[in-house]
C-alpha cells in the first residue's frame, strides 16, 4: 500500500510528465480540431442511440415497446462487452506504434458504414430488427474506440491545469452538435403523426412518413455529419510521432505494455478504485441514455415531436453544464464534480421511478391527458422533462471530469493504454446495467424496472469514488 507521501510524489511526477510533453504553444486550430471530434460524433449518440432511431425501433420496429427496450438493452450490452475487451488492447498498440489518427480513421469508416446501414431497417422487413441491432452495436463500438484515441491526445494539447476546460469544451461542443443535428432531423426530415415535420413542412427529399424514412434517415445523416466535421482533427491537431516499428512489432509491444499497465495499476490503489467506480457509474449512465427516449415513448406515449423537443431541451442544459463543469473541475478538482453528478443522477432516477402516466410521487393521482392538450401537458410529463434537464446538466461534467481525472493522473506518453483502461472500466461491464434493465423489464413486465436498477448502480459508484483521493 502506498503512503500518502508516495502517492503525492507519484501524482507530481505524472503531472510533470504530462506537462513536459504538452507543446508550449499549440495552435488554436489544433485545439479546435480536437474539440470538433465531439461535435462530429455526437449525432450518433443523440439521433441513433437516444432520441430518434432508438424510439423508432422500440415503438415501430419491435413487436411492442417492452420487447423493444429489452432487445435494445441486449444490443447495448453486447457492444459494451466487445468494447471493454478491445479498447485497452488497441490503446496499448497505439501507444507502441505512436500515432492515434490512423485508428480514428479506421473506426470512423466502420461508424459511417454501420450508421448508413440503419436506413435499410424498414418496418415489415424480415431482416430489419437484426440489421438494426447489429449496425447499432458495430457503430457503438467504433465510435467509442475512436473516442479512446481522441482522449489520449488531450495531454499533448494543454497543460494539466487546463485539462478541465479542454474536456468540458469538448463535451459542450458535442452537446451543441447533438442539438443542431436534432433540430435539423426533426425540423426537416422526421415526420410527426400528422405527416409533417416539427416545423410543419413535408419531409425533405420526399421521405415517406408511412415507412418512417425520416426516422431511419438519422443513421445516414449521422454518417455524413461525421465525415463533414472530423477532418479538422485529422488535418490540424498534432499527433504522437511514429515510433518506426513494424505493425507486428507494435502489436507485440502493445500487448506487453498492456500486461505491464495492469500490473502497475494494481500498485496504485487510487487508480484502481477510480477505475472500479468509473466502471459502475458509467455503466449506469450508458443505460440511462439508452433507455431515456424509449421510456418516454413507452410510458407517456411520446411521438417524435415530444421526444425531439425533449432532446433539444436536454442538450441545451448539457452544453451549459459541460462548460460550467469544466471550470469547476479546474477549480475544485475532478472528484468533487464526479461525486456531485452521481448523487444528482441517483436522485433523478428516484424521481423517474416515482412517475407514471397518471401519477407522481409513487401514487399521487394527476389529471389525465385530453386530446386537445398540447405538448407535455400532464404533470408527470412535466416532471419527467424537468428531471431530464437535470440529467443533461450533470451527465456532461461527469464524463468530462472522468477523463480529466485520468489525464492528470498518468504520464502523457502512456495516455493511450491508460485511456484504454478507462474505456475498459467504463465498458467491460457496460453490458451489465442494460442487461439488468432488460432482464428486470422482462421479469416484471414494466418499464419502471429501468430507473430502479440504475439507482443501485449509481449508489455503488458513489461508494467506490468516495474513497479516492481528490485530483
Amino acid at each position: 500500500m502506498q503512503t500518502v507521501e508516495a502517492s503525492s510524489e507519484l501524482r507530481e511526477r505524472s503531472l510533470a510528465s504530462a506537462h513536459a510533453i504538452a507543446p508550449a504553444a499549440v495552435p488554436r486550430r489544433a485545439i479546435l480540431g480536437w474539440i470538433l471530434f465531439d461535435w462530429a460524433c455526437q449525432p450518433f449518440f443523440t439521433l441513433v442511440t437516444t432520441f430518434v432511431f432508438a424510439p423508432y425501433f422500440a415503438a415501430s420496429l419491435a413487436p411492442d415497446p417492452v420487447t423493444g427496450q429489452s432487445l435494445w438493452g441486449y444490443a447495448t450490452a453486447f457492444a459494451g462487452l466487445t468494447l471493454g475487451f478491445l479498447s485497452p488492447v488497441l490503446g496499448s498498440i497505439a501507444d507502441a506504434s505512436g500515432p492515434r489518427k490512423p485508428w480514428i480513421v479506421a473506426c470512423g469508416v466502420l461508424l459511417v458504414v454501420s450508421s448508413a446501414a440503419l436506413w435499410f431497417a424498414e418496418p415489415g422487413a424480415s431482416y430489419a430488427i437484426g440489421l438494426a441491432l447489429v449496425a447499432f452495436a458495430i457503430g457503438t463500438v467504433s465510435v467509442e474506440i475512436a473516442t479512446v484515441f481522441n482522449n489520449a491526445m488531450m495531454p499533448m494539447l494543454v497543460p494539466p491545469e487546463r485539462l478541465g476546460r479542454l474536456s468540458g469544451a469538448g463535451w459542450a461542443m458535442g452537446y451543441a452538435g447533438g442539438l443542431v443535428s436534432l433540430v435539423v432531423v426533426l425540423g426537416f426530415l422526421a415526420a410527426t403523426p400528422s405527416g409533417k415535420t416539427y416545423f410543419g413542412i413535408d419531409p425533405l427529399f420526399g421521405l415517406d412518413p408511412m415507412v418512417h424514412e425520416g426516422d431511419r434517415a438519422a443513421g445516414p445523416f449521422s454518417a455524413l455529419w461525421f465525415i463533414a466535421f472530423v477532418w479538422p482533427l485529422l488535418l490540424f491537431t498534432p499527433d504522437a510521432p511514429r515510433r518506426g516499428r513494424p505493425m507486428r512489432e507494435s502489436v507485440r509491444q502493445g500487448l506487453v505494455q498492456l500486461r505491464s499497465t495492469l500490473r502497475e495499476a494494481r500498485q496504485r490503489p487510487d487508480l484502481v478504485r477510480f477505475l472500479a467506480a468509473n466502471m459502475v457509474y458509467q455503466d449506469a449512465l450508458v443505460a440511462l441514455f439508452a433507455f431515456g427516449g424509449i421510456y418516454g415513448a413507452g410510458v407517456f406515449g411520446w411521438t417524435a415531436v415530444e421526444l425531439g423537443l425533449f432532446g433539444i431541451l436536454l442538450t441545451i442544459t448539457g452544453t451549459i453544464g459541460a462548460l460550467i463543469g469544466g471550470r469547476l473541475d479546474d477549480r475544485f478538482g475532478a472528484k468533487a464534480v464526479i461525486v456531485c453528478a452521481i448523487v444528482t443522477l441517483a436522485l433523478v432516477c428516484l424521481g423517474v421511478l416515482s412517475l407514471g402516466r397518471d401519477h407522481v410521487l409513487f401514487g399521487i393521482a394527476t389529471p389525465a391527458r385530453v386530446p386537445q392538450d398540447g405538448l407535455f401537458a400532464t404533470i408527470p410529463e412535466q416532471v419527467f422533462v424537468a428531471l431530464g434537464l437535470v440529467i443533461g446538466a450533470v451527465a456532461g461534467p461527469l464524463q468530462a471530469s472522468s477523463r480529466t481525472f485520468l489525464a492528470r493522473l498518468v504520464p502523457a506518453s502512456e495516455a493511450g493504454r491508460y485511456f484504454g483502461l478507462l474505456a475498459l472500466s467504463g465498458k467491460v461491464t457496460s453490458f451489465l446495467a442494460p442487461l439488468c434493465v432488460a432482464l428486470a423489464t422482462d421479469v416484471f413486465e414494466t418499464q419502471a424496472a429501468a430507473p430502479a436498477v440504475l439507482i443501485l448502480f449509481f449508489a455503488a459508484g458513489l461508494t467506490l469514488i468516495a474513497g479516492v483521493r481528490r485530483v
